[in-house]
């Protein structure tokens, strides 16, 4: 029997767990044990007696070695690389902070409203828009025949206007983007302008809509009002004759308009199911304007709009109860980018100022809001609380608070878009090319 073979059945088989891991034995296959004796034993002579060798010699030898594959400075060789070290062996406290990557931390998403307020006499009514929240900070809402302002600031509550019951009910109210001053339309086809600061009537815009103003919209001096009678008006607040422009596509009410943020382009949404851009390089008063596109896709009501702050060319539309979908447009080439079904009304829609979201509110069954990831679309909250359709909703001047008004009287508060980012401080320049230099006058 060999010795060798009795000793190799002692010898314990090598463990291959993560705890042997002080040090690596490599394949002696892989290794030339014969060019190892050699520059061990005799390629060092030429090294300690560098005199004996003449300048030729040297050379010689150095072509003889890379000849013969001899100019090699590593002696084992390995086959396969070694394992790594598991991280996990070294404590995070060792590790540099310079190399660690800051890991962004899950928001919470409070799915119950912060607070909530009464709103007796709101007009459930899924065509009007009866909510908007100024750059001042003063969310604005119009019950029955009065509009009502709320300080967020301070929680103070005012009432600005009361119409009589031959103008109103009040069915539209916005914001001016100075946060002071607020168009409110009526239900007798008139707009009114209020400065909220002094609590005065500044004019009533007339003669534009012959029916009821359900909404309005602004670009800087310009109020677009939309009505039942299927036109949509651009009007100049700054002069006399107010009317400027006057838009012509839809058949039925339009309900929904908002002015994209480079105020060049305009989305309308109707009960005809339309949802029409307009461009305002297009535009003319003396005749009737033709739209941009007219896109056809929903299959109900057209009312939420809502254009993304992170790409100018994106516009976000909701559609009514026998429609349900939120659809995505690329308003320069009027392609439907996307289309979601929500499973119920869609009634309003906001973007969010500081992470790639859109909230959505709803109406039968569930009456919620849904915060959707985008552009994957994937649910990231349902928030429920309102017992009837929610149909306004607005956004808070830093992007982080929204409200939301329902048909079951109630203002509805909810932090779900988180904090508002931090800006940094602009690092102080010099205005002058070279400060340090004295002046001579």
């Amino acid at each position: 029997m060999d010795p060798r073979g009795a000793q190799q059945q002692h010898v314990p088989s090598r463990k291959t767990s993560k705890e042997n891991l002080d040090r690596f034995i490599p394949n002696r296959s892989a290794m030339d044990f014969d060019f190892a004796h050699y520059m061990l034993m005799e390629g060092k002579k030429g090294k300690e007696n560098p005199a004996i060798n003449s300048p030729s010699r040297e050379a010689y030898l150095k072509q003889l070695k890379d000849v013969f594959n001899m100019n090699r400075t590593r002696i084992l060789a390995f086959r396969n690389k070694p394992p790594a070290a598991p991280t996990e062996l070294f404590a995070n406290e060792f590790l540099s902070p310079q190399l660690s990557k800051p890991v962004k931390p899950r928001r919470h998403i409070p799915q119950t409203s912060e607070r909530t307020l009464d709103a007796p006499d709101l007009v459930d009514d899924y065509y009007l828009n009866l909510l908007d929240w100024g750059s001042s900070n003063v969310l604005a809402i119009a019950l029955g025949s009065s509009v009502y302002l709320w300080d967020a600031s301070n929680g103070t509550t005012s009432e600005l206007v009361m119409v009589g019951d031959e103008i109103g009910p009040i069915t539209s109210v916005s914001w001016a983007p100075d946060g002071k001053h607020i168009a409110v339309g009526l239900n007798n086809s008139e707009v009114q302008l209020w400065d909220s600061s002094s609590n005065r009537q500044l004019r009533t815009l007339r003669g534009g809509h012959a029916t009821r103003v359900g909404s309005l919209a602004w670009n800087n001096n310009i109020l677009t009002t939309g009505g039942m009678d299927a036109r949509i008006i651009n009007n100049d607040v700054r002069v006399r004759d107010h009317i400027v422009e006057t838009y012509r596509g839809h058949q039925q009410e339009v309900c929904g308009l908002k002015w994209s943020s480079s105020g060049q382009q305009l989305a309308s949404g109707g009960n005809d199911n339309l949802l029409h851009i307009w461009d305002r390089s297009m535009a003319s008063s003396d005749s009737g304007t033709q739209w941009l596109h007219r896109l056809e896709d929903h299959t109900a009501a057209v009312k939420a709009l809502a254009w993304c702050p992170f790409q100018s060319n994106l516009l976000a539309s909701g559609g009514g109860g026998n429609d349900r979908c939120v659809k995505f447009w690329n308003t320069h080439t009027g392609a439907c980018l996307n289309s979601v079904d929500t499973g119920s009304q869609v009634c309003a829609l906001l973007w969010s100022k500081n992470e790639r979201e859109l909230l959505s509110s709803h109406g039968f069954t569930q009456n919620q809001l849904i915060l959707w990831k985008y552009p994957s679309m994937v649910k990231t909250a349902e928030l429920t609380g309102h017992t009837s359709r929610v149909l306004f909703m607005a956004q808070s001047p830093d992007g982080c608070t929204v409200a939301s008004a329902a048909g079951d009287e109630t203002l509805r508060f909810w932090n779900v878009f988180g904090t508002p980012l931090v800006a940094k401080p602009a690092p102080k320049t010099n205005p002058e090319p070279f400060p340090n230099v004295n002046r001579i006058r």
